[in-house]
């Protein structure tokens, strides 16, 4: 499996945890990529902390105000640009799409906004 599609597993991953409250391991089916699971796995367990970092850089939302879909893309690029594992441009270059594809694109530039934010608190 891809990167981009084990990322898209782990941002479905999330949503669903996020929406139906159940734990994150009864939501796996059939065999789920292993970078995909321990991404979700590690993002849902830094939710808390996460989302503080996206409230910070909405400027006036915080992140539970936020969509489901745009929180958990928000939650897994967030998680992605304070590892070093994917560059940062490419984090927030899949977030993005992500947004786009799968809430609307006003999403996209939300997310971009924020993410922008985030990598120039990062940089400073």
């Amino acid at each position: 499996m891809s990167r981009k599609a084990a990322r898209r597993t782990a941002f479905f991953l999330l949503y669903q945890w996020d929406v139906t409250g159940q734990p994150l391991a009864s939501l796996y089916e059939g065999d789920v990529d292993q970078w995909a699971r321990s991404t979700a796995e590690a993002v849902a367990a830094e939710a808390p902390r996460l989302d503080a970092a996206i409230t910070d850089a909405a400027e006036g939302w915080t992140a539970d105000r936020l969509g489901a879909v745009e929180r958990n893309i928000l939650r897994l690029a967030v998680h992605e640009l304070h590892g070093e594992e994917v560059p940062d441009e490419v984090a927030i270059d899949e977030a993005v799409t992500l947004a786009k594809r799968y809430a609307t694109d006003d999403a996209g530039r939300l997310v971009n906004g924020i993410l922008g934010r985030i990598l120039r608190e990062k940089a400073a």
